[in-house]
């Protein structure tokens, strides 16, 4: 259970310390508590712990935006309510990380560096006014107008430092379903004779000897080993695929990162100039 930061401007978070998103081999269904329209996902609860009467906006960052959909990703919560928010893993992503756990084990997705930010701050009555009785719309967001008023809200409050505003940070945690893995496993045994044909032989003899086993194949053999050999090329292909893909997204990330911190350096300098420090 989220404990409270004892702060008028904070909402409780709960989890509190880490999402976890549950990986499988097979996009989850709808119905197995797992995804959303076939989506991995997580949720999120924003509590208002009641220590102010007025509202408090929400607003939720990760460093991979990319990756994650989050539903809605800022809002209005009112005193003593509270608001679930969920996040999406897409399904790319989802692909990636298995072929990740497949290859090297869970070791491997292990200390992710995704993170969230979950900021709250207190508003005017009159602004959460605005949000009284508006149902979320497609997607899991508010109506353009008033996603626009809380991003300039939050632009304002950022460039407003008498305006407080509360920072919880939360680690993400991918953590492969291992019934659903062996249970693929034990249904693949059965094609293991076949996946070794695919490999290079490593001798002459060996050789050899899958060139007769090919050759005393019955045409129904030789499709169902070429169905295999086609499949195992559409995965290696796949997963060169979402490497490229992975690569991309980690240099954006990392131009977005140099982009902020010369951005930060740039301000400090500028306050140092102005005599703050």
């Amino acid at each position: 259970m989220a404990t409270s930061p004892a702060l008028p401007y904070a909402l409780e978070v709960n989890p509190e310390s880490a999402l976890q998103f549950t990986i499988t081999k097979d996009p989850p269904t709808p119905n197995d508590g797992l995804g959303d329209h076939g989506a991995t996902r997580c949720t999120m609860t924003l509590r208002h712990p009641g220590l102010t009467n007025e509202h408090l906006a929400f607003k939720v960052k990760t460093t991979q935006p990319r990756r994650y959909l989050v539903r809605p990703n800022q809002g209005i919560v009112a005193p003593g309510s509270s608001e679930t928010v969920s996040i999406l893993l897409v399904d790319k992503d989802r692909q990636v990380l298995w072929s990740t756990y497949d290859s090297l084990g869970q070791s491997a997705l292990d200390h992710s560096k995704d993170k969230f930010l979950v900021q709250s701050c207190v508003v005017s009555d009159e602004f959460a006014s605005q949000f009284k009785n508006e149902p979320l719309g497609e997607g899991g967001q508010f109506k353009k107008e008033l996603v626009e008023a809380l991003t300039a809200m939050w632009n304002s409050t950022s460039s407003d430092p008498k305006t407080p505003v509360y920072n919880k940070k939360l680690q993400v945690r991918h953590v492969v379903d291992t019934s659903a893995s062996s249970a693929a496993s034990a249904a693949g045994g059965g094609n293991a004779s076949a996946a070794g044909a695919g490999r290079l032989p490593g001798t002459f003899a060996e050789g050899a000897d899958s060139q007769n086993k090919i050759e005393a194949m019955s045409p129904q053999q030789l499709y169902e080993e070429v169905k295999s050999l086609r499949r195992k090329y559409e995965e290696l292909v796949a997963f060169s695929v979402n490497l490229t893909a992975e690569r991309d997204i980690l240099n954006n990330t990392l131009e977005q990162t140099k982009r902020d911190l010369h951005r930060e350096v740039a301000t400090r300098k500028s306050l140092e100039k102005q005599g703050f420090q």
